[in-house]
This record gives C-alpha cells, structure tokens and sequence, in this order.
C-alpha cells in the first residue's frame, strides 16, 4: 500500500526517485524499494513523507483513503475528487463568506 501511494504521490508532484530520495535522505534504490513494497519507510522516512507532501501518515500507510494534510492545525477540509479548481475556489469564497457573516454577527453582539 505505502508503495503505491508514496509513486503516486511522488508521480503527481513531477519528482523523480533520485530527486525524493535525496530530500528524504536515502539512496534512489530504497526508493525504489518502497515503491515496489520490498521494503517500507522507517518512522522517520515516513514522517518526512507526510511533511513532505502534505498527507497524514494514515493515508500513507493505507488506514485511510482521503489524503488528509500532515497539519492538522489548519483545519483541513477534505474535497471530493470530482470537483475543479473552480469549484474549490467556490468553496474558498463561501468559507470567506461565512467568516464575515460570523464576523458582522460578533460585532453586532458586541454593539447591542
């Protein structure tokens, strides 16, 4: 499982083995090596995959399916593969929306 989604992840950023294997600090042959699932990533590697590409560790070893961000602390949404980049700006501007709403509410509190 990890090999499969650590190439496609590696696929989709336009990064080669040799390239990810020096920013995890391994050799292009371990690389190599998870992708075929001869081997898996230490801890270590692991936390440097998620980092690096932005995904928990559960979506990288197969616990989960939706590739959930590495910080949780920005309140990650997760969004349908169906959806374009339109959409996902759609999205961004409602979110902006609500948070004036709820900003204009607070204040409206505050004066009353």
């Amino acid at each position: 499982m990890i090999g499969e989604r650590l190439q496609e992840l590696r696929k989709d950023k336009n990064i080669s083995q040799a390239e990810l294997a020096k920013l995890l600090g391994v050799s292009h042959y371990t690389v190599s090596s998870y992708e075929c699932n001869r081997s898996d990533p230490d801890d270590n590697s692991k936390i440097k995959i998620a980092k690096l590409f932005n995904i928990s560790i559960d979506y990288l070893v197969g616990l989960i399916d939706e590739p959930l961000s590495y910080n949780r602390d920005n309140h990650g949404i997760v969004i349908n593969a169906l959806l374009d980049e339109t959409d996902i700006e759609d999205i961004k501007n409602y979110i902006g929306y609500l948070t004036y709403r709820k900003t204009c509410d607070f204040n409206n509190k505050i004066d009353s």
